[in-house]
C-alpha cells in the first residue's frame, strides 16, 4: 500500500498540511493511521476522499461538501445521495428561474421597442388606473404587494398609492408570470433579480452571468460526481 504524508496530499491541491489534518479532524476524510512516533500517515484512500471534497465544494458548497463526506463517513450514503440530490434540485430551480426571467425580460423589450414613447415616459398610475390597464382587480395588486412583488410611493397628502414607471414595469412583469402559472413568491425573486439589477438593460449583462455560474456550477457537479465515484470505488 502507497503511504502519504500530510505534505504529499497538501502539495497536490496547493494548501497548507494544517488544511489537511483540518479537513481529518471535521471528518471530511477518513482518519489516517499513526505511527509508533504519532506521525499521520494516509493512504491513496485518503487522496482519493480529499480530491471527491474539494471537487465537492464548487459544487455544492463548503458546508454542504462536509455533509456529504461525513454521511459517507457515518455509512449513511442514502443521507449522502439525498444532500447531492438536494444540489441538484436547487440547481434546476435556479435554471427555471433564469428562463423566466430571461421570457419576461424578452416580452418587456419587445412591448418597449411596440410603445417608445410610453417606454420613455409612461407617467405614474393610480391602484385603479394600473388595475384597469393590467385588466386585474385592485385586490390583486394588493396581494402583489403584500407577496413584495410592488412597492408603491404614498401620495405624501392623500396617502393614496402611487404607481411609478418602476412600479408599471414590475406589475407587467408579475402579470405575464402569472399567465404563466407561476406561484407568487417565484414572482417576488424574479422581480427582486430586475429591481436589483436596475432595470431590464442592466439585468440582460447579470443574467448572462447567472448563465455562466450555473453552466460552472453544473460542470463542477459533473466532476464532483467522477471523484466522488472513485473514492467509494476504492472504499473498504
Amino acid at each position: 500500500m502507497i503511504t502519504l504524508r500530510p505534505a504529499d496530499l497538501a502539495r497536490e491541491h496547493g494548501i497548507s498540511t494544517q488544511a489537511v489534518r483540518n479537513y481529518e479532524r471535521d471528518g471530511c476524510i477518513p482518519p489516517a493511521e499513526r505511527t509508533r512516533s504519532g506521525y499521520r500517515v494516509y493512504s491513496e484512500v485518503h487522496a482519493a476522499a480529499l480530491r471527491a471534497f474539494l471537487a465537492l465544494i464548487p459544487a455544492y458548497g463548503h458546508s454542504t461538501a462536509g455533509r456529504i463526506m461525513n454521511a459517507l463517513h457515518d455509512d449513511a450514503l442514502d443521507d449522502a445521495l439525498m444532500t447531492i440530490d438536494r444540489g441538484h434540485s436547487q440547481l434546476l430551480r435556479d435554471r427555471d428561474t433564469l428562463g423566466a426571467v430571461r421570457r419576461a425580460v424578452d416580452h418587456l423589450t419587445a412591448e418597449s421597442d411596440a410603445a417608445p414613447d410610453l417606454a420613455v415616459d409612461p407617467g405614474t398610475r393610480t391602484i385603479g388606473e394600473l388595475a384597469h390597464q393590467l385588466r386585474v382587480t385592485q385586490a390583486t395588486l394588493r396581494n402583489w404587494e403584500s407577496a413584495g412583488i410592488l412597492v408603491p410611493a404614498r401620495d405624501p397628502v392623500t396617502r393614496y398609492r402611487v404607481y411609478r414607471a418602476s412600479d408599471i414595469r414590475d406589475a407587467e412583469l408579475a402579470h405575464l408570470l402569472r399567465r404563466g402559472g407561476y406561484p407568487l413568491d417565484h414572482i417576488s425573486t424574479v422581480v427582486q433579480q430586475i429591481r436589483t439589477a436596475g432595470g431590464t438593460e442592466a439585468l440582460a449583462a447579470a443574467l448572462a452571468d447567472w448563465q455562466r455560474k450555473l453552466t460552472a456550477q453544473g460542470l463542477a457537479m459533473l466532476n464532483a460526481a467522477t471523484q466522488l465515484s472513485h473514492y467509494l470505488s476504492i472504499t473498504p
